[in-house]
């Protein structure tokens, strides 16, 4: 764990020197010694907030500080890289998506502040990247989880849902979420997008704009074992569907 975070600062230090030495070629040590004046500005401000100068001081500081970042080639450069990075990951998703089969049984632990069980989810957020089904047995947890950029696959054939209403909650950015489910079990679906489409088992919305949809099975209310599936994305397709 230490070595990991020794391995982080140090990229961030390479990276921030690499950056800088980018400005310095592109306008001199003008923005520079401009984001070293507003720093010190801020410091004496924050050390004297209680007096008038020192409110002045902190805030122009900071707002100077904010306003020069973002007017430095540096930070187009990182914006631009950033974006870069993140139509390649949304790229690689689309051909490999994470397909997901929760497991049956969870080591539970007792937290330290009382008898409350501490249970450890089998879904994350991410925001890139891949998830992997653990290589142990998991009891069912509720899910709710939270995507950036890519697509999701939820398999609920191989896991034992408890009596009572199971939750999934998912929330992403952009990219497509697949949910299986089994042909006994009783759904409810609320889905929420701002651009794709929706395919919840014989209803198929093909086009959604800013729209919101809900669907219930017929026996969804007097059944003992269900799932409420709850989704909202920015753009991307959801699909529900019987397995």
């Amino acid at each position: 764990m230490n070595r990991s975070k020794t391995d982080h600062v140090s990229w961030l230090i390479i990276i921030g020197v690499i950056l800088l030495l980018l400005e310095i070629s592109f306008h001199g040590p003008g923005p520079i010694f401009l984001l070293a004046i507003e720093a010190a500005a801020i410091y004496i401000g924050r050390k004297k907030y209680t007096k008038t100068i020192g409110k002045l001081l902190f805030w122009f500081g900071t707002i100077g500080f904010i306003v020069t970042i973002l007017n430095t080639m540096a930070f187009k450069f990182l914006l631009f890289a950033v974006l870069i990075y993140a139509v390649i990951r949304f790229a690689q998703s689309k051909q490999v998506p994470n397909y997901i089969e929760p497991d049956f049984y969870e080591s539970q632990t007792v937290a330290n502040d009382g008898p409350t069980l501490k249970r450890q989810p089998f879904l994350k957020n991410t925001l890139f990247g891949r998830q992997t089904t653990p290589d142990h047995t998991y009891e069912w947890n509720d899910v709710n989880i939270q995507g950036g950029i890519g697509d999701t696959v939820i398999d609920l054939g191989n896991t034992v849902l408890p009596k009572g209403e199971s939750v999934i909650v998912i929330r992403s950015f952009i990219g497509n979420v697949k949910i299986l489910v089994p042909y006994e079990m009783e759904v409810s679906v609320s889905h929420s997008v701002l651009a794709g489409t929706g395919k919840i088992f014989e209803h198929h919305e093909p086009k959604m704009m800013n729209q919101t949809v809900s669907f219930q099975s017929e026996g969804y209310d007097q059944a003992q074992q269900k799932v409420k599936i709850i989704t909202s994305m920015i753009v991307g397709d959801l699909e529900v569907k019987r397995t």
